[in-house]
């Protein structure tokens, strides 16, 4: 049996011979392998075993094809007008396009001059990070609601199938990079984000009415059970280097805070949970009414009355986020606008302290209109010196004309279920025009405790609702003014072995000691009220008895008048004489 390692010897003994049909002038597949694949007999003979002579001829022709339509399109690309090109490009898609089946639907994650995120595009996502999670390949772990759940992602560029009643579509995760810029610039590159869906174009019907919808609803619910509630806060607007850059910082939103921890009046309690519910559940009616879906609150009281707590247990019982907006940070109205933009629904707004982050206490510019100014020095004087306007900081070019239209300006209607608060210590300071109603529409007062929140506290510090010293600290309270933060103080237990007992009692020590200072304030007051009384009534007697001497006083004036005037004749007289002396003798 001859070997197969035989036979190839055969077979180059006789393709090496120069008379046999590997002579030059042989033609055929086997003249063709030998000029293409120079070398060896041995390799030219397993390329034939290898790849039939059908398949050779064919790369071999495509190749030259493609060399071939390199070489002309460089041509054209080079001599060919810009116009031309353009033209047939396009031509050209419109012809492919009518050989293409599938329909593509690219969703942005911004929108317009990029001011805000799409809320489509972030439907999406929590759709596809839910249903599509266990076919992709490539995945993005996130921490979810709580920071606990693992929240999986499709990776950029890749693939995921999904199928609605039958019909098989593809999502694809895409980022386009903007282009290098050719000069050194402050700003970073931005990437734009988007998912493309991919269909065929028989199910469009099924797509565009039915199974978009469906995304974005379900992607919506989704976004809601694992949403983690945010506390968010405006960064410096130096530091925004783009659009794109965000506006706002945030860390989970986790204050305990409820309205039954709250130490406040029952009825008034009961009262703004209703108000609350009425709003959150009113969508229909504000769009029927033609009015913006928001709500405005005015927090104010003395510090210590819980006004911060109540913006913490009004976040947790409508499950809203928080933004705690710091005006001095804000550089001027645009900015405002911006933030205000970037903004979720389901939110509270919250400016904390306004009468004291910028000049918005009614002093409309009161200080140039004290005295006229008639000296042409000083009125040059203070044109060199810049004059500090009302309304703004040295930090911030707010001003009240532009918080105004933040509250209830044409851009508040952006959005919708927000809730705007302001909370002060003094609401009389503050220009009526910003806390009107329409602005603010309920104002709520937090005031010193009464007995009713002292129950409350001592529920939440002590475990306790009855008690027989109850009774002592109820009298002193009718008598005393005192904070819910003071009262919480003095029922926490300091130590160990600090018990309800200890702890009632050194409320009880407080509220004395309370009811002391008020009654020496009191005492002051008084005191000083009856001194600034008598001097009162001394400064009138001495200007009854100054008026008196000066109506005496009158005709002795007039006469003095009268001889300082001839006097003054005289001597103008006299002077006028011993110079007209003076220029005779010269």
């Amino acid at each position: 049996m001859n070997s197969p390692m035989l036979n190839l010897s055969q077979e180059k003994e006789k393709q090496t011979d120069p008379k046999g049909p590997s002579s030059p002038g042989r033609s055929g597949y086997r003249g063709w392998l030998d000029q293409r694949l120079p070398g060896p007999t041995t390799v030219r003979m397993l390329m034939a075993t290898i790849m039939p002579p059908t398949m050779m001829e064919m790369w071999a022709t495509m190749g030259s094809a493609l060399a071939s339509f390199m070489f002309i399109w460089a041509i054209i690309r080079q001599y060919c007008p810009y116009e031309l090109r353009r033209y047939v490009e396009k031509h050209t898609h419109h012809l492919t396009a009518c050989f293409q089946p599938y329909i593509k639907i690219s969703i942005h994650e911004y929108t317009g001059d990029r001011l805000r995120r799409s809320e489509a595009y972030a439907a999406v996502e929590a759709y596809l990070s839910k249903n599509t999670s266990k076919s992709a390949r490539r995945l993005k772990a996130e921490l979810g609601k709580d920071s606990n759940n693992v929240v999986l992602t499709i990776e950029e560029s890749e693939r995921v199938t999904d199928e609605y009643r039958g019909v098989k579509v593809w999502w694809t995760s895409n980022k386009i990079a903007s282009p290098p810029q050719r000069s050194l610039t402050y700003y970073p590159e931005q990437e734009k984000r988007f998912y493309r869906l991919t269909f065929h174009k028989k199910h469009r019907e099924v797509i565009a009415e039915s199974y978009l919808k469906h995304v974005i609803k379900e992607g919506k619910e989704i976004r809601s059970r694992n949403r983690q509630r945010k506390l968010y806060t405006n960064s410096p607007g130096y530091k925004w280097l783009s659009m794109k850059s965000t506006m706002w910082s945030h860390i989970a939103f986790e204050h305990p805070a409820t309205f039954d921890t709250m130490a406040m009046d029952p009825e008034k309690k009961r009262d703004i949970l209703e108000d609350l519910v009425t709003f959150s559940t009113s969508k229909d009616f504000y769009a029927r009414i033609g009015k913006a879906w928001k709500r405005g609150y005015l927090l104010y009281g003395p510090p210590g009355t819980g006004k911060s707590t109540m913006i913490a247990a009004m976040a947790n019982f409508l499950h809203y986020d928080v933004y705690d907006l710091e005006l001095t940070a804000v550089k001027d109205n645009t900015d405002l606008r911006k933030l205000l933009i970037e903004t979720t629904s389901k939110s509270i707004i919250v400016i904390e302290d306004i009468d004291c982050s910028l000049d918005l206490t009614g002093q409309r510019k009161k200080k140039d209109e004290k005295l006229p100014l008639e000296d042409d020095n000083v009125d040059k004087l203070n044109k060199d010196v810049p004059r500090k306007d009302s309304y703004e900081d040295t930090t911030s070019r707010v001003t009240l004309s532009g918080l105004l239209n933040f509250i209830d300006g044409l851009w508040s209607a952006c959005g919708g279920e927000r809730i705007i608060v302001f909370t002060t210590n003094y609401a009389e300071k503050l220009d009526p025009a910003l806390i009107r109603r329409g602005r603010m529409d309920k104002h709520i007062e937090l005031s010193y405790c009464c007995f009713e929140g002292f129950k409350v506290l001592a529920k939440n510090y002590l475990s306790l609702e009855t008690h027989p010293m109850f009774d002592a600290v109820r009298g002193l309270m009718s008598e005393v003014k005192i904070t819910p933060a003071d009262v919480a103080e003095n029922l926490m237990p300091k130590s160990p072995n600090d018990d309800a007992e200890k702890c009632l009692s050194r409320l009880i020590q407080a509220l004395e000691e309370a009811k002391e200072t008020a009654a020496a304030a009191k005492r002051a007051s008084e005191s000083r009220d009856e001194a600034v009384e008598e001097g009162a009534q001394g400064g009138a007697e001495s200007r009854d008895g100054a008026g008196a001497a000066k109506e005496d006083a009158v005709p002795d004036e007039r006469l003095i008048g009268n001889e300082l005037q001839h006097l003054q004749h005289h001597l103008h007289g006299k002077t006028d004489y011993h110079a007209t002396r003076s220029h005779d003798d010269l």
